[in-house]
């Protein structure tokens, strides 16, 4: 099988209403790994991301994918903050993006069944999505978004509004996902977070990627004073 990767981005920008929210961007993202999107509110985290997944129009620049970017968009997922829940049973909400990929009903119902088991949601299956806690939407969402069993997972802060036990358990996830070879990029204001689970960080800045690096070097020593201010938790503008 071809990967999609490396995703090359060249001067590329995105911009709103004429305002600049990302760019230039010159990055490279490699075939494996998992890396950790970082920086103040407002500094393009999450645009970042949507530009990446094609959920964001480039606005300027070049966005180049190892293979046509149709094959590309077919083979990753994308997972949001506040997850998005089909008014449909859990069962059928996990087997929805089988169903849209040609699987026959009854084959993806099996799968999404497995699919739940593992994910914790086994007892869930025929409860109504939009009627779940918020840990089990955010399970739900990244369920249904690992069973297309995607080359690249994006995720923006998925973490964000949920406990410790479930924070724990989204984690748990995603480095099992890493090591059945799905290529991890995900945002967090979380540094316990980002020091568990990255290979490599980027740390955005007024729209730049100000700074970028394995995950060993960048966090005992950034290299620039704002990258240093955020790691140690001061305030950055």
């Amino acid at each position: 099988m071809v990967s999609i990767l490396p995703l090359t981005l060249t001067n590329a920008t995105a911009h709103m209403r004429g305002k600049k929210l990302v760019g230039p961007v010159n990055y490279c993202l490699e075939a494996e790994g998992l890396t950790i999107v970082i920086g103040p509110n407002g500094a393009g985290k999450t645009t970042l991301l949507r530009l990446m997944h094609g959920l964001q129009r480039c606005s300027g620049g070049q966005l180049r994918w190892a293979v046509p970017a149709f094959e590309a968009c077919q083979k990753q997922a994308f997972v949001f903050q506040s997850p998005i829940m089909m008014r449909r049973k859990v069962v059928d909400s996990l087997a929805y993006p089988l169903r849209l990929r040609g699987m026959p009903k009854a084959e993806a119902r099996r799968k999404a069944q497995a699919c739940a088991a593992r994910f914790g949601l086994g007892d869930l299956l025929d409860s109504w999505a939009p009627m779940l806690s918020g840990g089990e939407k955010q399970k739900l969402s990244l369920a249904r978004a690992l069973i297309i069993e995607p080359e690249l997972l994006f995720l923006d802060e998925p973490c964000a509004n949920l406990d410790g036990r479930a924070t724990r358990e989204i984690e748990n996830i995603l480095q099992k996902a890493k090591v059945a070879g799905t290529r991890i990029v995900m945002s967090t204001h979380d540094m316990g977070q980002a020091r568990r689970l990255a290979d490599d960080v980027i740390f955005m800045h007024k729209g730049l990627v100000h700074e970028k690096g394995r995950a060993e070097a960048f966090f005992p020593t950034p290299t620039t004073p704002e990258a240093k201010a955020f790691t140690n938790g001061d305030i950055v503008e």
